[in-house]
């Protein structure tokens, strides 16, 4: 296929919104004050302001390029991911100048040295997410010819989205911390912030579907594509082929 304009500004969007979340997702922000399993609030990670829009930029590049190519972009974005957690591993390890002190550098790893379980967690959970998102979007659209968008992006959120946030969450916080230290959370923990991470990213797909119904219909109409995947062809490996 050949590349436009269009179609570059969207995999970039894709892969800025996914760099700039995992960045910002060191942060607990709380959204309502209210009892939640347990819980005095109900706690998000950062992210949760962005991420969803890549499931958007998803719903978009697989309802019009088609899954094959949406497919190579997941995974591009996977790639660039990891190389910029290498570069601030990397950068990490390196020693500072005379004047970089000890609370500069705890400063550093504290926002920008992911732990362990957080990295394995999120990667996982991405490629589970974005792809069964793919998927599920793809099978709609073959079913129900082309028919009835908002089901497709909305139904296709509530899979992919819900896998990604329960997989990240058991990981991270319940699963391997056992494996690289720490305490995990009680499963009535993990149970409630993956939930309340779920229904936030199903609310946030459901009020961006008009502006995905635009965006879809311009890029159509620009691009002159509509792909429709037969099921046979779903296969998340792979890169463009």
């Amino acid at each position: 296929m050949r590349f436009t304009g269009s179609f570059i500004i969207v995999v970039a969007l894709f892969i800025t919104v996914l760099i700039t979340s995992n960045i910002i997702a060191v942060k607990p922000i709380t959204i309502l004050p209210i009892q939640w399993f347990g819980d005095p609030a109900i706690i998000l990670p950062a992210s949760i302001i962005i991420f969803p829009i890549s499931y958007i930029v998803g719903d978009v590049l697989t309802e019009v390029y088609g899954f094959r190519v949406a497919r190579g972009v997941i995974w591009l974005g996977f790639a660039m991911n990891l190389l910029v957690v290498v570069a601030l591993w990397v950068t990490g390890l390196l020693p500072g100048a005379f004047f970089w002190g000890e609370s500069d550098q705890g400063s550093y790893g504290r926002i920008l040295g992911q732990l362990p379980n957080i990295l394995i967690a999120s990667f996982v959970a991405y490629l589970v997410g974005e792809f069964s998102n793919s998927t599920v979007l793809a099978l709609l659209k073959y079913k129900m010819q082309g028919r009835l968008l908002f089901v497709r992006t909305i139904g296709s959120t509530v899979v992919g989205q819900g896998l990604d946030s329960y997989i990240f969450i058991f990981l991270a916080f319940g699963i391997l911390p056992g494996i690289f230290g720490g305490d995990p959370w009680s499963t009535t923990a993990l149970f409630g912030a993956a939930l309340a991470q779920w229904i936030v990213k199903i609310l946030y797909e459901t009020v961006a579907t008009p502006l995905t119904y635009l965006v879809v219909n311009f890029m159509k109409r620009v691009e002159e594509m509509d792909v429709t995947d037969p099921p046979r062809s779903l296969n998340p490996l792979g890169i463009f082929a």
